[in-house]
């Protein structure tokens, strides 16, 4: 897509988590201190969608499922000993009695069924198993032939989703309501080693009540208890039962902290109005602002699906935020989103954010910066507003969006915003003159305020040369700035056809030629702002761009087999004629600002990154590849080469309004020499290296090598940069660093994890993540300690802040999370 949009690059902090055993003598001190919180939560927790968390409870292994008796009103029975009383129309079973009735499985030692009352008794081991997988145990049960009314003596209950109810005694009324006496609930497993211990947390009552039609469960008496520990005590509550994804009633609170609004304290409110539509209500309590309201609105149509949340403050004290966007007595938001299926290849939908200042967001911890840890991995500095359109066929693709960015920088004016950008792509079926023939095109139209600069040398930083209302005669000069966005309007349409085809001769090599053609058709209207015309001609300008294209590429395939495996080399050579790129660095560059050559690219027909730029002049692309395939499991791939201008002008030499192609390795003749190398010697084991070297004095220009490794109880990421100065680009120094993840599994249920960023030029560690957690079927434990950065207007540099996250699950009750940030340090 050519919209123009900051691109972030996700860290691989958080590694892969294995299903771990229950431990069932910890945790009691670490718990006693943190479940007064849960209590609350617990009294008002109803289920509903919940927010993804660091950590999450260990996968069950999954219940065999039983076959389910006919439902045919027959009663089939088997045991050693079967009576038949006629005259009292009863049937008797003794030992080992097996009764199917009704899609309901009775076991037990003694089993009588009254035909004249139609009333089922049974005694002893008795294991009754419904159609819905619910198991219960008991010593005697006493109910009817359609199990609506009875009771049961000394039960235990498995539920097909785990969780487990015991009591004295149960009494079933109205085919709808079930009372326990003394009853008992968790949804923890039994210790392995010893079943008889208390579960590591189970909710007592002096009665407990199911109503079936409602789905609730109701507690009387009833107190929390961890290993057996009575922690708490609630005279009432209720929650829903186990089979219910949603539920009305109040959710788990939030805590929170931020300098700006002092403590906060959510307790969202879930209303189910109907089963394709709901609202959560959210206030949240601050100390400082009093109370930010918040609501959201879902609903699932038959085509798709949409969402709107608003917010909302009326601040008591706005002068916390002096001289900041929020000083300022109300502050709110609007963000919208939805997707709905016009058929099976074709859907289109919307995002949307309207806010009352760009700080509101991360000021009060919403919509992205809700969650510390997700914020510290994509650092996001825009919200996007969108309307989009997409197809996808089976060798075709179809994509049309207008999309505006709302800045979190306060740089509105430097953010374009896009009328309409559409990608076509699409490969016919045919082959056209035996090979294989495609043809894309794009469509990009965008409109920006005021010139976006960024400085490049010391001096430029440091006076503030860059800015647009600077008077320095050295001011906004090409040696000093780039020109990241032109001020104005931009419009191009791009149309691109090709076509390919392969031949094998008899001696085994591969020839391809290919063609194309490709037209671009340009419409700029570039305002004069100061410094403007140093990069760009102003005013209105049109221009047609045509670069066809002729090639060969070579490849001849050497394969050695040996006991051990599979070589394979393959010299490959690739000659591309083509003229001149017009208008060359004269044209505004949107979208085509990243250059990174490596062996990624090597062979590449154009190495631009976009559509604004495009690569002129003959060439040619030369390396080998080797791999090698190993009979027992892994596999090495070597890739060597080096690129040669030929003939013409270099595109990648010409300097445009950011400088993009120079100091990449490919603006002189002769490019730098590209390699890399991938190792999998399993499936546990990765390694990579990628590197560029100077084509004339073989110094490291980039170089990059990642290890990664998963084993069953941790696993571990690595990977060392490298990277040469780009003064053209406005990398003065050598940049090089660490960045290393890991997670790993300490004992049977303990997890931590943890990453690091190591800035190994200034010798210091500048972002990092740490976290452990208590982790299995039924409880969660978790904390997170997490740097990020903040980024403001006019702020350099960024500004490093800590939050440390807390959650507490209990499975089926209630899950929490909470965060508290500590003082940025700049």
């Amino acid at each position: 897509m050519a919209a123009v949009a900051a691109r972030q690059r996700r860290l691989p902090v958080l590694g892969r988590r294995t299903p771990v055993r229950r431990d069932c003598a910890r945790l009691i001190a670490l718990s006693t201190a943190l479940v007064f919180g849960l209590v609350f939560a617990v009294v008002l927790g109803a289920p509903t969608p919940a927010a993804a968390q660091s950590f999450t409870y260990n996968p069950r292994p999954p219940r065999p499922v039983a076959p389910h008796p006919a439902n045919d009103g027959r009663m089939l029975v088997q045991a050693v000993e079967v009576d038949y009383d006629y005259n009292n129309s009863r049937v008797s079973a003794v030992g080992n009695v097996q009764m199917f009735y009704n899609g309901t499985s009775v076991e037990a030692d003694k089993v009588i069924y009254d035909q004249k009352t139609k009333r089922l008794h049974a005694e002893g081991n008795i294991r009754m198993t419904d159609a819905e997988g619910k198991i219960t145990y008991a010593n005697i049960m006493d109910l009817s032939d359609d199990y609506r009314d009875g009771f049961v003596d000394s039960l235990r209950v498995d539920t097909a989703d785990a969780t487990r109810m015991a009591a004295t005694r149960a009494d079933r009324s109205s085919g709808n309501y079930t009372v326990f006496e003394n009853g008992v609930y968790t949804a923890c497993a039994p210790c392995k080693d010893d079943p008889k211990k208390p579960p590591l947390w189970q909710v007592k009552g002096a009665r407990i009540i199911h109503d079936q039609n409602e789905k609730m469960l109701y507690f009387e008496n009833a107190q929390l208890e961890f290993f057996g520990v009575p922690i708490a005590y609630v005279p009432y509550f209720s929650t829903p039962d186990p089979t219910v994804k949603r539920k009305t009633g109040f959710l788990m609170p939030g805590f929170s902290t931020a300098s700006g609004y002092g403590y906060g304290v959510e307790t969202p409110f879930y209303w189910a109005i109907a089963p394709d539509y709901d609202a959560t209500f959210s206030p949240r309590f601050t100390t400082k602002q009093g109370v930010l309201f918040q609501g959201e609105f879902r609903q699932r149509l038959l085509s798709g699906s949409y969402q709107i949340r608003a917010y909302g403050i009326d601040q008591l004290e706005p002068g916390d935020f002096a001289g900041q966007p929020g000083d300022r007595q109300f502050r709110g938001g609007i963000d919208t989103k939805g997707q709905f299926a016009l058929n099976d290849k074709w859907v289109w939908g919307w995002d949307g954010v309207l806010l009352s200042d760009y700080a509101f967001f991360s000021d009060y911890r919403l919509a992205q910066y809700r969650d510390p840890l997700g914020s510290f991995l994509t650092l996001p500095t825009e919200a996007i507003s969108q309307l989009y359109l997409t197809g996808v066929g089976n060798r075709s693709f179809f994509d049309l969006r207008t999309i505006y960015y709302l800045s979190y920088s306060g740089n509105q004016a430097q953010v374009p915003v896009i009328h309409p950008v559409l990608d076509y792509s699409n490969v016919l079926n045919n082959p056209i003159f035996g090979g294989e023939f495609s043809y894309k095109t794009n469509f990009t139209s965008l409109t920006r305020q005021t010139a976006a600069f960024d400085p490049i040398t010391t001096l430029a930083n440091t006076g503030s040369l860059c800015m647009t209302a600077s008077a320095d005669p050295l001011a906004r000069l090409p040696s000093q700035c780039l020109l990241r966005g032109m001020p104005g309007t931009y419009t191009r349409l791009t149309a691109e056809a090709q076509w390919r085809r392969s031949f094998t001769d008899s001696a085994g090599q591969i020839w391809t030629p290919f063609a194309s053609i490709r037209a671009d058709a340009i419409d700029s209207s570039i305002s004069n702002q100061p410094g403007v015309s140093n990069f760009l001609p102003v005013g209105d300008t049109q221009a047609l761009r045509a670069m066809p294209t002729v090639g060969l590429e070579y490849r001849y395939p050497f394969i050695n087999v040996q006991p051990w495996g599979t070589t394979t080399v393959e010299p490959i050579a690739q000659v591309i004629i083509r003229p001149n790129e017009s208008y060359a660095g004269k044209l505004p560059n949107e979208d085509a600002q990243s250059m990174v050559f490596d062996a990624s690219n090597l062979f590449s027909v154009d190495k631009f990154s976009g559509y604004d730029r495009v690569e002129g002049g003959g060439r040619a692309n030369v390396g080998v590849q080797a791999t090698t395939q190993f009979d027992r499991g892994g596999a090495v791939n070597v890739l060597f080469g080096q690129s040669y201008q030929l003939f013409g002008l270099n595109s990648f030499a010409v300097a445009d309004m950011t400088n993009t192609g120079l100091d990449s390795g490919l603006q002189n003749t002769r490019s730098d020499y590209v390699a890399r190398v991938n190792y999998s010697p399993n499936r546990t084991y990765s390694f990579s290296v990628r590197t560029r070297l100077d084509e004339a004095t073989l110094n490291v220009n980039r170089f990059e090598a990642e290890g990664r490794a998963a084993f069953d109880r941790w696993s571990v990421s690595m990977l060392y940069g490298n990277y040469a100065q780009q003064p053209e680009l406005g990398y003065l120094t050598r940049r090089e660093g660490l960045l290393g993840s890991a997670s790993m599994k300490l004992a049977a249920n303990w997890v931590v994890t943890g990453a690091a960023r190591w800035d190994l030029e200034a010798n210091k560690v500048n972002q990092y993540i740490v976290g452990a957690g208590y982790v299995d079927d039924c409880f969660v434990l978790a904390a997170n300690y997490v740097t990020s950065y903040n980024y403001a207007a006019g702020t350099t540099p960024p500004v490093l802040s800590h939050a440390f996250m807390l959650q507490i699950g209990l499975r089926t009750l209630a899950n929490s999370s909470s965060a508290a940030a500590g003082p940025a340090l700049q």
